[in-house]
């Protein structure tokens, strides 16, 4: 049986990534379905676009949580029933696999940033000051949200091998967690990266 807790706590974990806040949200606050206008992108900036701050900050709030959560489970009571690192890191990709198909909405998933970010800083606080500085500095000087997203997903990793061995633990599941995150990512914006090319990307606080 021990042997099953691992499969069970990264279902657990993919399950909770599945919950697609976009879209609950939504609902109980009576908004459009975030599916249906925009980027039609089940995440917190298209829920903005329905006008609704409030749903926007509590969908990015709950979409991290999702993230950080299931990986603080495994940290704090994981060892009791034989859960290590590994498991750790992949009950922290299982969340983020869970919102970008989640088997709850048909597999129709959202891009992903807010529970990577939940993710990162379950991992290690550190390495999410780390990841939030650089979208901020990304989001400050270039006044893109996605070039930030994909800045901060690529370079999550290479700090995070920075690190280990120094201030933070070693390198190993988690790094290549981190890795496959970013790479999904970077795909996820595929359409956004065609725009910054084409100089067609809508900027920070820039109006519709």
């Amino acid at each position: 049986m021990d042997q099953a807790y691992p499969f069970i706590a990264i279902v657990l974990a993919y399950l909770a990534g599945s919950l697609s806040f976009a879209v609950v949200v939504s609902r109980a606050m009576g908004l459009a379905d975030p599916r249906t206008y925009g980027s039609k992108n089940p995440g917190a900036t298209n829920v903005l676009r329905s006008g609704s701050k409030a749903a926007a900050i509590v969908t990015l709030l709950l979409d991290a949580i999702k993230g950080w959560l299931p990986v603080v489970i495994v940290q704090v009571w994981g060892a009791r029933w034989g859960l290590g690192d590994g498991t750790e890191a992949m009950v922290g990709l299982a969340a983020f696999l869970g919102h970008l198909w989640p088997v709850f909405f048909r597999f129709q998933g959202g891009k992903g940033v807010a529970t990577a970010a939940g993710v990162i800083f379950a991992f290690n606080p550190w390495l999410g000051l780390a990841a939030l500085a650089t979208w901020l500095i990304i989001a400050f000087f270039f006044r893109y949200s996605s070039l930030a997203s994909i800045a901060t997903a690529v370079f999550a990793p290479v700090y995070y091998l920075f690190g280990s061995g120094v201030a933070w633990e070693a390198p190993g599941m988690k790094v290549l967690a981190l890795a496959v995150m970013a790479v999904l990512l970077v795909w996820r914006h595929a359409e956004n990266i065609n725009r910054l090319i084409a100089g067609k990307e809508s900027r920070l606080g820039a109006k519709k």
